[in-house]
């Protein structure tokens, strides 16, 4: 049973500069939550009990965020806002949480490998990035975590990508087993065109097994200095079957400024507060 989630949130955040510079990218708000709120409720409506941030020196609103905030909590109280009051507390007390830091930018693999002390060591876990949100009627990690149940093997999410943006992914080569699950044979980084396997581009959310992170061990930097988690996932595949999971529902890239503010869009329009006025807005801007 997998119970503990990996969340690296140490980024810069460069693609949103000058606002990253002082607001971590995964506290830009989606409606009136946090980016990395969407990815706890992920995490928490799938099982998951215990977090660990991967975090940097400028990261700290993160751990602030899902941490006691009792003069507020108190002012709340004195001016009779019981109901967000309540929010504000069953923030905290929606999972377990820890916060480990990476002093330096060596890569997604090592900032997964400074968690790895918190798990046993033959315990899976799923490692979620701080940027994808991913809509669905259900879970997509409680789906993996089911895959991952019944082949005992590790399962990454993938998508379908249009081909001008296939270079930008890890594209996986393979055959289905079942519907939306693909057995992986193999695994292109940032393929061109001509080049990719299939249109199956590799997303934020993965379950990892021991096996996996024994591979990531092992690696040995890249030419910038970096550790590829995608590197590790490749190369235990010599060890163990790797499956990928084509869900179903909507995922928004929320690293880049067109991604976050299509989420915004999106969820905006479903809102029952202010979907209508926003409709109304948009589709003024036709003319």
């Amino acid at each position: 049973m997998i119970t503990k989630a990996i969340i690296p949130v140490a980024g810069m955040g460069t693609r949103f500069l000058p606002a990253a510079k002082s607001i971590p990218k995964e506290m830009f708000p989606i409606l009136d939550k946090p980016v990395i709120h969407y990815i706890v409720e992920e995490a928490v409506g799938s099982g998951i009990t215990d977090i660990i941030f991967v975090t940097s020196a400028h990261k700290k609103a993160v751990e602030d965020y899902f941490d006691a905030h009792f003069e507020l909590e108190y002012r709340l109280e004195q001016k009779g806002k019981r109901t967000i009051n309540e929010e504000m507390r069953s923030i905290r007390e929606m999972a377990r949480f820890y916060f480990i830091r990476q002093p330096a930018p060596l890569g997604d693999g090592d900032a997964v490998l400074r968690a790895r002390h918190f798990l046993k060591e033959d315990e899976s876990c799923a490692v979620m990035w701080g940027d994808d949100i991913i809509l669905n009627s259900s879970p997509t990690l409680k789906t993996m975590i089911a895959f991952h149940e019944k082949y005992s093997a590790p399962v990454f999410a993938v998508e379908e990508i249009d081909d001008a943006s296939l270079e930008r992914y890890g594209v996986i080569g393979g055959e289905p087993v079942e519907p939306n699950l693909y057995k992986v044979s193999n695994i292109i980084e940032k393929p061109k065109m001509s080049e990719a396997p299939s249109n199956l581009g590799i997303v934020g959310m993965y379950i990892l097994t021991p096996k996996v992170m024994r591979a990531l061990l092992s690696q040995k930097p890249a030419e910038d200095g970096e550790i590829r988690f995608s590197h590790a996932l490749r190369d235990s595949m010599a060890e163990t079957p790797v499956y990928a999971y084509k869900f179903p529902g909507v995922r928004f890239d929320c690293g880049n400024k067109l991604g976050w503010l299509k989420a915004n869009a999106y969820l905006g329009l479903r809102d029952k507060e202010i979907g209508g006025e926003l409709r109304k807005f948009m589709e003024s801007m036709d003319g």
